[in-house]
């Protein structure tokens, strides 16, 4: 007592497991009694026992061990986690209670795990059981077989697998122990119940009695199946069910045969290698002349292949020897044994043989020439057992090349093959593009002069019509006489279909209401056909039967019986003669109509064809004789009329007819020639296009162009010809290509070619444009054999068609029966499909010789090679091939394994060639070839694998992925532990699987490998296979992966189960299979598209986008639905449906104040979660809708979380009808919007994801209108997931993806887009990563190095990483982008990018050689080009580079106000009747309204008689700027449209001149338009700086002005500068005046003080910077020099002490010309700058320059001369020829005394001066001095104490001796040291002149912004008093007053006054000046007001410059009053 004592009051667990037997004893009874007290299956007291259950079973004490297996039962039963013990506790059942002697713990054993197996945890106690029967002790042998047996009998064989069982029961039945004989033997009885036979083939070769025993108690089980009588917790609706039937006593259950699933015995087998146990001389022997030998080689393959099934591997020898031995061999008995050998091989192997099923076909089929029966019989087990291993569609092409083979036997035995192959196939395996070929064959055999041929094809035909029913064979069959028709049906009656029965129903009612299906009963067969049956096989005779017209057939008969829905009136088939039709016209037309139909008199006729038309119009459809009225029509006079009145109402009378009735084609052919000969008549053409229109869509238009252009092309009218190509091309957008017989159809095309007539071929190549919208480009191949100016004009209208959509069918043809219309459709979606099967394809199966082959398996790999030549010439040749290909196959396979990787990579390069020539068919030899290209991803050369990978996408793309996933082969290859094929494999299949809907059973054989790959030794193979894992799971599942991953080691199993876990957080969602409604709505008519859709036209819109944009009214607005709700499986409810349209007169977005911060506090507050995901999990979804909720209309919800994407497209369209006009609340939204299409970007249909972002566009066009600019949260969430999309593998949606990504650069800042799109190169998709880079090089080419985040040097490192991917693409666009930085920084790159490998260095240097030779604008333009496709809005998506200098800010702004421009010119157009091109437009309007209104009348001007003031001057009339009576004249040509618009360019109103600006820049920026601004660049560059001028001194002056539109204005104005000066060709045009001007302008804008006030005022700086670089860079390097020589003269001249910046800046213009000079001396013209300086040097000689404060001009003059002579050498002094007295020049002497410096420094290396009293490096130091000094110099840099000390010295030695040359030593330093010296020179520099620089943006352009004390400077065309105080020259005045008169319009008669030069006015010696820009200015506009007046043109000259100072004191007063007066007027 006192031990019980010490246990009695323990708890109940501590019990269970005390050493004491009786405490667990009582233990495990109130254990029991617990578990049956606790009520609720997941309490938590149940995991206390979870370790305890296995002890309770495995207890050592017998008594205890009951009570333990009671207790363990309650747990079981009722505990939720009681699964997590299945393993182990079974395990213990099995090893110690099995064991026992007690009856009744062996019954409690076998009921655990029985109730385990109830659970839903079957599979760990099978595993358990079946390792139990291994056991050495023969009562658990005993026990674990009769566990086995009960679970088998109670469960099934659903629950319980078969497989093992069977697998181990041979070995039962030889156990020594007779009672596991006997247990064996009923477990063997009762798995017969379940698989009956297929349990045969595994037992049959155990012992002969125990298998006759066997047999004798299978023979005793009843027939029936048995039944399912215990059930798992998960099938309880089952088991009531049941209990319900064993209640009642309802034994039947027909239904519940369908409960034992048909198993196979080939699955139940274990594999056989047999290839291994092959004789060693197997293939010699086979190949022996003696036919014994080749006897005894093909025994021994027969003994082998007998084994019901073969273990998988390379079959390929053994096929060919079989195959060479059935084709070749001379013995007929060898011949009928290798059938045998084949036979067994195929039916071992099954689907594994499929690879081979291609090669062995056409030989087993040319053998049926063999009349022997043994022999015939035998090939037909081969090939009937070889199609099961196959699809007919793979053999359909072998097959059919014999069926006209002359041979009968071949030909009949084809036909008896097909018979019996039609037997296997079902109406999906047997669609109508299979089925359609294979009857024509078989028709044409109908009529074979052999009887046996014919009865053959008569039974495969009726085979044909029992598999798919009479429906669809009808159209195959219409044109066969009625006795044969017969035959085939009585074929067909007598067919027995593989399938049964069961096979036969559900076909039958898939079939749908189309007649007996393939129902077994004739009755019934009989019965069916007189209800529903139509079409030929129940046509009669009589001439009163209905009919509804079908596409495909001539001969159609309507339903009849109460079933059908109305009799119509139809046609019969056979003509109705003239009597008939004559009175069935009578019953609808008046007798007075028909008896005037051939009157004589034309008026009668008239009035006939009036009364004939009211007839028609007032009968009912039904009782329409068609066929009878249009034969009333042709009667005489018919088709011949010479009235053309009368014929053009006897045209609309037949579309009449032929829209309002039943019209048949019988009838159409009545019509047709007359509408045929009439088409090209002038008065009646118009009418017979429609009447052929109507008929077309009564009949089909496949089956009227067919008719017409055969009818068009026999006669020899070509203007009919031409005429009916033209309604061809038109009706083809109208209906669609659908239907088409491409190959008939292209032939009548070549016909229309090769015609005469130009007209003819001009149509004809107009209709392959339209085609060419449906078939793309391999409509070409068609043509390649036309003459080269032809193909020419095909290419060009091709090219025309490039990018554009084929557009929705608009007209359906009419159907009469709903049947009929199924079946046209599923034709027209059969027949549109794969173009590139109807192309003509070439056999090159008789150029694969054996000595090719042999060539290939060569030893020497020279011959290896000359054998890939060939083939790749064949190919070449080719072009495109047929899938017969011979013994290729093998013979390539083995170069794959070449050891020469050339031969490997060239291999590749055939294979891919291979592919794109074979298309689809290539699928055959994927078993053959592909699987070998995977293998080659194992190579360790990069290179080799890339070649790999690219020829393994291509295979896929042509085949899909089904061949390469089914059976082991791909398993084999993850097998293999190389770890470069495992990664590249993992990551294809990571790639591919996520893009699939379903994959085969087989990829589950790849898992244990996949999980081994998870614990390789290499981390990128484990990291390839963690990322494959959730691909694999979404289609495997979670429960397969995990059940696998438990059978692993204890080890492994751990880490692959966590690996699982993870895994299962990102599994990507499925691809959704889109439905058959979705498709046929799509077929459907075409709707309107919306409002909002129509105002941005997406550029990638497709036929699929098309069909589902809905009508912008609010009536059609729920189209998309009704349409779905005859959707099969698809309840729709109706009343919800109309309860919501009726809550949808509502806003969508209801606008909450603050609600979009609020929700950013949140997600900030981890309230919710981060929009951040890989794959969008479900939580997302329901938390965006959660959002949603407040803010967006319920039913807008309920849309766009809809499961179907239908009401996704549903949803996208309502938003784009309410985007304008909700535009509020769409900002409001936005969070919210943008998140719910990051969702759509994770769909896969194409529909949709077109539908997003034709959306994005419309909304980022609004946004960017409106300035608005996305905020931090809204950029995050979606713009990364929108990156990912640039990586889609369609051009269309990538294009739409950058023209998006161009809009967000306006919407959101560069530097964050930057960070974002770099995350994109993390991508997998190489796509996506170029793209990005492609990106990235548009924002540093636009925004420069600034942009890189988070530094330019990480970022570039990151960028230059790419360069080494493998991937082309991505390569070439990290070289590209690099380049652009180089462009922007120099060799400093080098240093950013950090180190490359030697390779990557030398791919990128070339790069940037090659960049060096190509003008950038080229890209730029051609990107413009591939951005704009025709038919887009170019408003929706502006492309970067277009303003790739302009910052971002200013773009913006300019970008929006050209969209304005755009949009006001769109409405004017619109407006207007003038034709004027779209780019050129101008609201005239509204510049009338403004001269009525505005300043340029000017009353009081008139009023204050100025001509007193000024002799010369004349006052005209004012002129306003209306239109004149000639303004259509003006605008005649292309150069007065652009005169006009470059004038107003220079309006004094601000809008005006941003419309003219908007629109030049349209013309710049469109390649083709670009050549029209050549000829007027100074007329409008003169323009632009004269509105520079206004601004300058009027604008900015103006209080009351907007300063914002000012900034607008400017922003235009530089941007249009810029786009044009990258345009070399027009840049160069400008002239030295006028670029003098604008430099000045520009130079004179940067130093306005009054800019730099503005918010904006330093980025239009800024901007002006760059304009002036590309000023600089582009312009004529002669005129640029020449007006910057000349303007430093003039500037120097007008203020020599006062502006120092305004010099300063024209000198470092000066200077980086100067740098320019190298590159393009060859361009300059040396005679003429050195013209202009030696007119500077006249005006500031040496003297006076050394009199200024700064030396900088003279400084920069003689480096002028040095950088001259240093690049011509003394050959300059012969380029002075234009220096009138040479001798007197300064310029000469100087130039002499620099060579003759030269010729005494023997180097040359040095610049030396050669003034007088100047210092000279000669004059001071020796030259060892001077390498002392500087020696000295260099060490003090180099020191890191004396560096300044020592820059300091540098600065003051190079001052000094200016000409010192220091190169030797910088020479020997680095890049980077050499650039640290010239920072700290300039810093020196900067410190001792003490003078503020103005801050650039770029490092390269050398200018700086103004300081904010600058002072004002005047305008550029008033010159300041001089130093001396002189006063200004009225020139300055009467330039100022000319142009004000010219913008005002006001006429001047007065001959044009000579403008003095600013020296003569002080006192300077004489300069000959050149003419500058307003004398220019004033010709243009003179030029261009003459014109208006068509006056007589006159030729202006410009005025010459004169010296003279002559005029008076007293006219300079007058002319500042009159200026005075005209500024009074204008305020």
């Amino acid at each position: 007592m006192g031990d019980e004592s010490e246990w009695i009051k323990l708890p109940i667990d501590q019990k269970c497991e005390h050493k004491v037997w009786k405490a667990r004893l009582n233990g495990y009874e109130e254990a029991a009694k617990l578990f049956q007290k606790i009520s609720d299956e997941k309490n938590p007291e149940w995991s206390k026992y979870l370790g305890l259950i296995k002890k309770f079973v495995t207890d050592s004490n017998a008594v205890a061990q009951l009570k333990g297996l009671e207790a363990a039962l309650v747990y079981i039963t009722n505990a939720h986690v009681a699964g997590k013990t299945a393993g182990e506790v079974v395990s213990g059942v099995v090893n110690k209670v099995f064991n026992q002697p007690k009856v009744r713990a062996k019954e409690m054993g076998i009921e655990i795990c029985l109730m385990y197996m109830e659970i839903e945890k079957t599979e760990p106690v099978q595993e358990e059981l079946v390792k139990g029967l291994d056991n050495k002790n023969p009562k658990i042998i005993v026990a674990c077989i009769e566990t086995l047996r009960k679970a088998l009998g109670e469960f099934g064989s659903k629950i319980v697998q078969l497989k093992p069982i069977v697998k181990v029961l041979p070995k039962l039945f030889e156990s020594r122990e007779k009672a596991v004989r006997d247990e064996a033997k009923l477990l063997a009885v009762e798995v017969y119940k379940w698989i009956r036979d297929a349990l045969r083939p595994p037992l049959q070769n155990i012992n002969s009695v125990q298998l006759k025993e066997l047999e004798e108690e299978w023979v005793k089980l009843p027939t029936s199946a048995p039944k399912q009588t215990r059930f798992l917790r998960s099938q309880q609706d089952l088991k009531a069910k049941f209990e319900q039937q064993q209640a009642t006593g309802d034994e039947e259950g027909d239904d519940e045969e369908d409960d034992a699933p048909v198993v196979d015995a080939y699955e139940l087998l274990e594999p056989v290698e047999i290839l291994l146990k092959l004789p060693k001389d197997f293939y010699d022997k086979i190949e022996a002349k003696k036919w014994q030998e080749r006897k005894e080689a093909l025994e021994a393959l027969e003994l082998l292949v007998k084994n019901p099934r073969l273990e998988s591997g390379d079959y390929s020898d053994v096929v060919r020897a079989l195959k060479r031995v059935i084709g070749k061999d001379s013995n007929v008995l060898l011949v009928a044994l290798g059938a045998k050998c084949l036979t067994g091989l195929a039916a071992g192997l099954r689907k594994k043989f499929q690879t081979y099923a291609g090669h062995v076909m056409p030989t087993l089929l040319e053998k049926f020439k063999e009349k022997k029966p043994q022999v015939v019989q035998a090939l037909q087990e081969a090939i009937d057992t070889v199609f099961l291993t196959t699809t007919l569609q793979n053999l359909s092409e072998d097959v059919l090349a014999v069926m006209d083979n002359k041979n009968p036997s071949i030909k009949q035995q084809a036909a008896l093959f097909l018979a019996r192959s039609f037997c296997h196939c079902t109406p999906s395996t047997l669609p109508k593009s299979l089925l359609k070929p294979l009857c024509a064959a078989l028709l044409k055999q109908i009529n074979d002069s052999a009887l046996e041929v014919r009865d053959a094809a008569f039974e495969a035909l009726g085979t044909a019509l029992k598999v798919v029913g009479e429906r669809i064979m009808n159209p195959f069959l219409a044109d066969v006489d009625k006795l044969k028709l017969e035959k085939i049906k009585e074929a067909s009656d007598k067919v027995e279909l593989a399938h049964g029965k069961k096979s036969n129903a559900s076909k039958e009612a898939n079939v749908g209401a189309t007649g007996k299906g393939c129902s077994a009963s004739s009755s019934g067969d009989k019965a069916d056909a007189s209800a529903t049956r139509t079409g030929v096989l129940s046509k009669k005779t009589s001439a009163n039967k209905s009919a509804g017209a079908s596409k495909k057939m001539k001969a159609v008969v309507p339903p009849s019986g109460p079933s059908g829905k109305g009799k119509k009136a139809a046609e019969v088939k056979e003509d109705l003669s003239f009597d008939v039709c004559e009175e069935q016209a009578a019953a609808v037309l008046p007798a007075t109509c028909l008896q005037q139909l051939d009157s004589s008199n034309w008026k009668e006729r008239l009035a006939s064809m009036e009364e004939f038309q009211k007839g028609v119009e007032v009968t009912e459809k039904k009782l329409l004789p068609c066929q009878a009225l249009v034969r009333m029509l042709a009667k005489k006079p018919g088709w011949k009329e010479t009235n053309f009145q009368v014929m053009q109402m006897k045209l609309h009378i037949v579309a009449l007819i032929a829209q309002k009735g039943n019209f048949s084609r019988i009838s159409a052919e009545v019509v047709m020639d007359g509408l045929v000969d009439k088409i090209g008549d002038i008065k009646c053409g118009v009418k017979a296009k429609e009447a052929l229109t109507a008929i077309a869509a009564a009949c089909s238009l496949p089956w009227t162009a067919e008719q017409v252009v055969a009818m068009a092309f026999a006669q020899k009218n070509p203007k009919n010809q031409s005429e009916i190509l033209n309604w061809l091309a038109a009706a083809i957008k109208e209906f669609g290509f659908a239907g088409f017989n491409v190959k008939a159809f292209i032939s009548h095309v070549k016909t229309a070619l090769a015609a005469t007539n130009p007209a003819v071929r001009i149509s004809a190549v107009a209709l392959l444009g339209v085609m060419y919208l449906y078939m793309g480009a391999p409509l070409r191949m068609f043509f390649e054999d036309e003459k080269p100016a032809l193909l020419s004009q095909i290419d060009a209208e091709f090219e025309k068609m490039q990018g554009q959509a084929p557009p929705a069918a608009i007209r359906r043809v009419a159907k009469h029966d709903a049947d009929e219309e199924e079946a046209t459709e599923e034709q027209d979606d059969e027949e549109n499909g794969n173009v590139q099967d109807l192309l003509p394809r070439t056999d090159i199966g008789d150029k694969i010789t054996s000595d090719l082959v042999t060539k290939l398996g060569d030893k020497n790999w020279k011959i290896r090679k000359e054998g890939l030549d060939e083939l790749c010439a064949i190919l070449n040749e080719a072009k495109l091939i047929q899938p017969n290909i011979g013994d290729l196959p093998g013979a390539l396979k083995g170069r794959l394994n070449d050891s020469n990787k050339i031969l490997v990579q060239q291999t590749l390069a055939i294979l891919q060639q291979m592919a794109t020539a074979m298309g689809p068919n290539i699928r055959q030899h994927v078993k053959h070839l592909g699987i070998p290209i995977i293998t080659v991803l194992g190579d360790s050369k990069n290179n080799v694998r890339a070649a790999a990978l690219t020829t393994l996408n291509l295979w896929v793309e042509k085949t899909g992925m089904k061949e390469w996933l089914d059976g082991d082969d791909l398993s084999e290859e993850l097998k293999k532990e190389n770890p470069f094929l495992r990664q590249e494999l993992l990551g294809w299949l990571a790639e591919k699987l996520p893009t699939l809907r379903t994959v085969p059973a087989d990829l589950g054989h790849c898992l244990p490998h996949l999980y081994s790959c998870l614990e390789d030794r290499n981390g990128d193979v484990r990291k390839k296979a963690q990322d494959a894992l959730p691909t694999f799971m979404m289609h495997l599942g979670y429960e397969k992966m995990n059940k696998v991953a438990s059978k692993l080691k204890p080890a492994s199993k751990d880490q692959v189960l966590t690996a699982l876990e993870k895994a299962q957080a990102v599994v990507p969602a499925k691809t959704v299979a889109p439905t058959k409604t979705s498709s046929k709505s799509n077929a459907g008519a075409a709707r309107p598209v919306g409002a909002a859709s129509a105002r941005v036209n997406c550029a990638s819109a497709n036929d699929e986008t098309d069909s589902f944009k809905s009508d912008a009214k609010k009536g059609k607005s729920t189209g998309v639905a009704s349409k779905l709700k005859s959707a099969p499986n698809k309840k729709v409810p109706s009343k919800p449906n109309v309860k919501d349209d009726d809550d949808r007169s509502g806003p969508l977005f209801i606008i909450i104040p603050n609600a979009k911060e609020q929700r950013v506090k949140d997600e900030r507050a981890l309230k919710v979660l981060k929009w951040n995901f890989t794959t969008p999990r479900d939580e997302y979804s329901e938390q965006l809708k959660t959002q949603m909720s407040s803010c967006v209309a319920k039913w807008v919800q309920d849309e766009m979380f809809h499961s179907d994407f239908h009401h996704h497209i549903k949803a996208l369209t309502v938003l784009l009808e309410h985007l304008e006009n909700e535009f509020e609340g769409t900002v409001a939204c936005l969070d919210l919007i943008l998140r719910w299409l990051t969702l759509r970007f994770f769909d896969t249909n194409t529909t949709v994801l077109m539908k997003v972002l034709e959306y994005l566009k419309l909304l980022f066009t609004l946004l960017s209108k409106e300035d608005y600019h996305l905020t931090e949260n809204e950029g995050n969430s979606f713009i990364p997931y929108l990156i990912n999309k640039v990586g889609e593998s369609k051009d269309v949606i990538r294009k739409d993806v950058r023209s998006i990504l161009n809009t967000l650069c306006k919407l959101y800042p560069a530097s964050k887009m930057f960070n974002l799109i770099m995350d994109g190169l993390k991508s997998k998709n190489s796509k996506q990563r170029a793209e990005c880079l492609e990106e990235l090089g548009s924002l540093i080419e636009v925004h420069d190095l600034n942009v890189c985040q988070p530094t330019p040097a990480k970022a570039l490192k990151e960028i230059a990483s790419q360069i080494g991917d493998r991937d082309t693409s991505v390569r070439n666009a990290a070289l590209n982008t690099v380049v652009t930085v180089y462009n922007i920084c120099g060799d400093q790159v080098f240093k950013l990018i950090g180190n490359l490998s030697e390779k990557e260095m030398s791919m990128l240097e070339e790069r940037i050689k090659r960049s060096a030779k190509k003008p950038s604008t080229v890209s730029v333009k051609q990107e413009e080009k591939t951005q704009r496709p025709p038919g887009t809005n170019q408003n929706a998506g502006m492309p970067r580079k277009g303003c790739e200098d302009v910052p971002s800010k200013l773009k913006i702004m300019y970008r929006t106000y050209r969209i304005q421009a755009r949009c006001n010119n769109a409405q004017s157009a619109s407006e207007s009747t003038h034709t004027i091109p779209r780019e050129f437009q101008l609201d005239l309007d509204k510049i009338e309204n403004d001269n009525h209104a505005g300043r340029c009348e000017l009353p009081d001007l008139v009023q204050h008689q100025l001509d007193e003031l000024y002799e010369p001057v004349c006052i005209p009339e004012p002129k306003n700027r209306s239109v004149s009576p000639h303004y259509d004249e003006m605008h005649g040509t292309t150069d007065s449209t652009i005169n006009f618009v470059v004038s107003q360019v220079a309006s004094s109103e601000i809008n005006t001149s941003i419309q003219a600006l908007a629109q030049i820049d349209e013309v710049l920026r469109q390649e083709s338009k670009v050549d029209a601004m050549s000829g007027h660049i100074d007329q409008f560059l003169i323009a632009t700086f004269m509105q520079l001028r206004l601004i300058y001194n009027t604008h900015m002056a103006d209080e009351k002005l907007n300063k914002s539109e000012i900034l607008k204005l400017y922003s235009c104005i530089i941007g249009n500068m810029i786009t044009l000066f990258q345009i070399e060709p027009l840049a160069k045009e400008a002239s030295m005046g006028v670029l003098k001007d604008l430099m000045h302008g520009l130079i004179l804008l940067m130093l306005d003080s009054r800019l730099e006030d503005l918010d904006e005022g330093p980025q239009v700086i800024r901007s002006i910077n760059l304009l002036m670089v590309k000023v600089l860079e582009k312009s004529d390097p002669t005129n640029i020099l020449s007006s910057l020589i000349v303007l430093l003269q003039d500037s120097l001249l007008a203020t020599p002490n006062n502006s120092p910046k305004f010099s300063e800046l024209i000198l470092k213009c000066l200077w980086r010309v100067i740098r320019l000079l190298p590159n393009n001396i060859n361009d300059v013209n040396v005679d003429r700058i050195l013209l202009d300086l030696h007119n500077f040097m006249r005006v500031f000689p040496k003297e006076r320059l050394k009199q200024m404060k700064c030396d900088l001009p003279m400084r920069t003059q003689k480096t002028l001369l040095h950088a001259l002579y240093k690049l011509l050498g003394p050959k300059i002094m012969d380029h002075l020829t234009l220096i009138e007295n040479k001798n007197e020049s300064e310029l000469e002497a100087h130039l002499r005394r620099v060579i003759k410096h030269s010729v005494g420094l023997s180097g040359g290396k040095t610049d030396s001066e050669t003034e007088k009293g100047g210092s000279t490096i000669e004059d001071k130091e020796s030259k060892a001095k001077i390498s002392e000094t500087l020696a000295e110099i260099f060490k003090k840099i180099g020191s890191k104490e004396n560096t300044r000390e020592g820059l300091a010295e540098l600065y003051e030695y190079r001052k000094k001796y200016s000409d010192a040359d220091i190169e030797p030593f910088l020479r020997k330093s680095s890049q980077f040291f050499q650039n640290y010296i010239e920072r700290g020179l300039r810093l020196v520099e900067n410190e001792r002149e003490g003078k503020g620089r103005i801050s650039s943006s770029s490092s390269s352009a050398g200018f700086s912004s103004p300081p904010d004390e600058m002072p004002y400077v005047a305008s550029s065309m008033s010159i300041p008093p001089s130093g001396n105080g002189e006063e200004l020259g009225p020139a300055v005045y009467l330039e100022r007053l000319k142009i004000l008169r010219q913008r005002c319009g006001l006429e001047n008669n007065s001959k044009h006054e000579e403008r003095q030069p600013p020296t003569s006015l002080l006192s300077k010696p004489t300069v000959p000046t050149v003419a500058s820009s307003s004398e220019l200015l004033h010709n243009k506009l003179t030029h261009l007001r003459d014109s208006r007046e068509c006056t007589q043109e006159q030729e202006s000259h410009p005025p010459t410059q004169t010296n003279s100072s002559t005029t008076s004191a007293t006219n300079l007063d007058d002319l500042k009053k009159r200026l005075e007066r005209i500024k009074s007027s204008r305020k």
